[in-house]
């Protein structure tokens, strides 16, 4: 599960396993091993993957489906008009 939510996350934001990794100060085959499932990230790197991605590690680890998105820097009213996305885009599933 966590190797199909790095590139899930990974993807979904347009990045390369290259970007990924210089971002995260990794090697791309360090990425990429994740990936596959061929080695496991340590408690430090997935608290960097979460942070990054801005989700929980109970997100990546697939415990939960719930995501966490980061406001901070956000105004009230910024963080007020997700609010109103969000709830919209649940009207309409």
């Amino acid at each position: 599960m966590l190797s199909t939510s790095i590139k899930l996350l990974r993807t979904s934001r347009g990045l390369s396993q290259v970007e990924l990794a210089k971002k995260l100060s990794v090697t791309k085959q360090t990425v990429s091993n994740w990936e596959n499932d061929n080695i496991q990230p340590s408690i430090d790197m997935l608290e960097r993957l979460a942070d990054y991605f801005g989700v929980s590690t109970d997100y990546l680890l697939g415990r939960t489906e719930d995501s966490i998105i980061s406001t901070q820097g956000l105004t009230n009213d910024e963080i007020a008009h997700i609010v109103l996305l969000i709830n919209d885009l649940k009207k309409h599933r």
